[in-house]
């Protein structure tokens, strides 16, 4: 089936997304990806609905800022799909079906016996209606529900992208968007997986709370900086680096505070090694070494970013686009995949990737009501 996969992520800069042709197992074809910024007034209100998140108490009423922020994104995803699809001569009435991720405004991690929570907001059931097509879609809640860390769900299409490309195992898939996560391949169709720590999220927090704009571009700032090890370590002994894996975390889980002494290019090359050295503990965690560690993700557009890997990991790091895969589109192809999968109810979550306790499926499927 052609499936239309979307991704939105806690970066909140674009609606990301990609067509394929799969069954959920195998991809049979890769159509066209692409992606379109999200407007301001959206953005705006995923912020907002961030901020109800972090402030919303267990058990108290959804904040009402939660629907609007939903429908916002609903209509974005409409609008920047329209487009895309007449700019590559297709229609709504070419795609099967849609996987939506929607917009990550809340996720805690289960600790100490209590469940985690993850919401993401997006009106699955205004989209079905509104384009003709399945929207497969919540495909965390079952996860966290059962005891799960509801992330990474990526790396089953990890496994396929690898297979498909004709890569080997042992082999290390590293996502670098808000936070980093990393698919760890052993052979067959053994995959274990983890939030490693921080990825652009917090390198994109400094730069907005100095006004020095949205992102690093081109890690221009952290190329000239000079790490201060003293606050790399203090970053470094936060409680979740002694966690056993699977687990997961927010963009917002760790304080930008220790950085307030530094200038601004010390506090962003503290970050890059910061993000670069959480990944080096996650492989060494995971033991054994990948024959090569291939990044995806908004990150490898950092070069400070990328040679902080290279020079810190014992593997080989590479590219998506060094073998052929559309490293921006990693993340909304996932959910395409994940949408066939859900749709055939098959599982989506795995013990080694979520901490379930046996492989689960996941999702829910909105069909147009007219």
């Amino acid at each position: 089936m052609r499936v239309l996969g979307f991704m939105t992520g806690t970066s909140l800069d674009a609606c990301d997304m990609a067509i394929l042709d799969t069954d959920g197992e195998t991809i049979s074809a890769f159509g066209p990806a692409g992606e379109r910024k999200l407007t301001e007034a959206t953005r705006d209100l995923a912020l907002a609905a961030t901020q109800a998140a972090m402030d919303w108490p267990r058990g108290a009423p959804e904040p009402e800022v939660f629907a609007d922020a939903a429908a916002a994104v609903a209509r974005e995803h409409f609008e920047a799909a329209s487009e895309f699809l007449a700019a590559n001569g297709l229609a709504w009435s070419d795609i099967d079906l849609i996987g939506m991720h929607g917009q990550t405004v809340l996720h805690e991690r289960p600790q100490d016996g209590r469940v985690g929570r993850t919401v993401q907001l997006g009106d699955a059931q205004w989209l079905a209606d509104a384009t003709g097509v399945p929207v497969a879609y919540d495909f965390r809640t079952a996860d966290v529900a059962a005891g799960g860390e509801g992330a990474p769900l990526a790396p089953i299409y990890h496994l396929a992208r690898a297979k498909t490309a004709g890569l080997s195992a042992p082999l290390g898939v590293l996502n670098v968007g808000g936070v980093a996560n990393i698919t760890f391949w052993a052979g067959g169709d053994e995959i274990a997986a983890f939030d490693t720590g921080p990825g652009n999220g917090m390198i994109d927090l400094l730069m907005q709370s100095r006004g020095a704009g949205r992102f690093d571009e081109g890690g221009k700032y952290a190329s000239v900086g000079q790490v201060d090890e003293g606050v790399l370590r203090g970053l470094l002994g936060h409680s979740y680096f002694q966690a056993p894996p699977p687990k997961s975390l927010d963009r917002y889980d760790f304080p930008l505070e220790p950085l307030e002494p530094l200038r601004l290019e010390d506090a962003a090359a503290t970050l890059v090694a910061f993000t670069a050295e959480a990944v080096k503990q996650g492989c060494e965690i995971m033991g054994g070494s990948p024959s090569e560690v291939v990044v995806c993700g908004g990150g490898r557009h950092n070069p400070t970013l990328m040679a902080a890997f290279t020079e810190r990991l014992s593997a080989p790091v590479t590219t998506a686009e060094e073998h052929g895969w559309r490293g921006d589109s990693i993340e909304a192809e996932a959910f395409a995949y994940l949408a066939a999968r859900t749709l055939r109810g098959l599982p989506i979550s795995f013990p080694k990737t979520t901490g379930v306790p046996a492989p689960m499926t996941g999702g829910r499927v909105a069909r147009p009501t007219a």
